[in-house]
């Protein structure tokens, strides 16, 4: 492949492994210059030593930003109120944090004068998509760069070996290999031992979360209080974005709740098996839905459904930057408005039990909830209401038509031996 030309380029830097290796790569191979550009999303120790690292690795500069704020509220919160699940499990932590960390990339290439971008996503992954959807969006005229699509580096342990060569510490080691991504959301693992389906991940593995066994014997009450789909406090303690998220992380942890262990769909075409750590967002997907029962109608509720499953389809793609999300954005927008109140919840050993929510704008009534005769709702109203809403079985039943179900073929299971 012939490479092009290059004078300076931003690198979405994490300083782990791949990109690690990336920075003397580009270096010697495209004869450019390399900012390293590291969005601090949260994730803690791994900041630790991450300038000092780029630098004796060969990069010019190292951009550092702490974008916890932006990220909590304007992509976290934001999903979390859409309601937006990838295919039943997954809570979106790493599909969200790339457009961020993307859009800052272009920022800074403007800043700086760069004429192109690089990442460390691999050929098979989806984050390669999100990055680059962002780049297009933002400003297709940069050049992009993503090595792993270019060198003949084929394996982690190959990396290791290069990183070895080029004198680029790295944390990981041949003998135990997780592929990693990590922020104030959640911790993915992939890769290594999980790449057999059958196989019960290590406990070793899980850093976030203590596993139900071990959890504590006593239960542990928490209230959370949302303003308009937003949480905004705990315990009658108000707090931010991100001290919320933190803060649920740590007890959600302590009690097993968040381990999510997901076969899903990449958008290259292949499965992938990984396991993900979301103890401070599980919670608060769970609060806000027993929020959402008590204030929103059924059919509101029943098209935010449709809508979460676009939502989640859209950030899992990478299209975040894209007049359709922006659309649903709106929509969610105005059906959280009356989403304000406060829900109680019970952990213990990885369940959430919701025993309590309340909200001026509950559409809950006792008195018309009661099986009691009273004006506004008279039973004898129920005769008319369920011929009405029974008569399209009723046409059929009188054409002799047959029911669905009835006369189908039962499965054969003679055959099948017990084990």
């Amino acid at each position: 492949m012939k490479k092009i030309k290059v004078k300076k380029v931003v690198l979405a830097y994490s300083g782990g492994l791949d990109t690690s290796v990336i920075v003397p790569w580009l270096k010697e191979n495209y004869h450019c210059e390399v900012i390293c550009f590291c969005a601090n999303l949260g994730q803690d120790e791994e900041l630790d030593g991450l300038e000092e690292k780029a630098l004796a690795s060969g990069a010019s500069k190292v951009v550092i930003l702490d974008l916890q704020d932006e990220f909590a509220s304007e992509y976290l919160f934001r999903s979390l109120r859409a309601g937006a699940i990838y295919e039943r499990k997954y809570l979106l932590g790493t599909s969200v944090a790339r457009p961020l960390i993307a859009k800052y990339q272009v920022d800074i290439a403007h800043k700086s004068g760069a004429d192109a971008l690089a990442h460390g996503a691999t050929g098979k992954g989806n984050d390669q998509v999100r990055f680059e959807l962002t780049y297009q969006a933002l400003d297709p005229r940069l050049k992009v760069i993503a090595p792993w699509r270019e060198w003949d580096i084929r394996s982690r342990e190959d990396a290791i070996k290069y990183a070895e060569e080029h004198n680029v510490p790295v944390t990981s080691t041949v003998k135990s290999i997780y592929s990693r991504d990590r922020n104030m959301w959640h911790l993915s693992h992939e890769g290594g031992p999980l790449e057999e389906t059958w196989v019960e991940p290590e406990e070793s593995m899980y850093q976030l979360t203590t596993s139900p066994e071990n959890a504590p014997d006593d239960a542990q009450y928490i209230e959370l209080q949302f303003e308009s789909g937003f949480p905004v406090g705990i315990d009658h303690q108000k707090m931010s974005p991100a001290q919320i998220i933190r803060h649920l992380n740590v007890v959600g942890g302590a009690h097993g709740i968040g381990r999510a262990d997901l076969v899903e769909n990449r958008m290259v075409g292949m499965k992938s098996h990984g396991v993900y750590e979301t103890p401070g967002g599980t919670i608060l997907y769970a609060a806000l839905q027993e929020l959402e029962s008590l204030v929103l109608d059924k059919e509101t509720i029943q098209f935010k459904d449709i809508a979460a499953l676009k939502y989640a389809e859209l950030a899992y793609k990478g299209l975040w930057f894209t007049p359709l999300r922006e659309a649903l954005d709106a929509f969610v927008d105005s059906t959280q408005g009356p989403v304000t109140g406060k829900v109680r919840l019970k952990l213990y050993k990885g369940n959430i039990i919701p025993v309590g929510r309340k909200s001026e704008f509950s559409l809950y009534r006792e008195d018309f909830a009661t099986f009691g005769q009273e004006d506004v709702y008279d039973q004898s109203d129920a005769v008319g209401f369920i011929r009405l809403f029974g008569l399209p079985l009723k046409v059929r039943a009188l054409n002799g038509l047959p029911v669905s179900g009835l006369d189908m073929p039962k499965p054969d299971y003679s055959r099948f031996k017990r084990d």
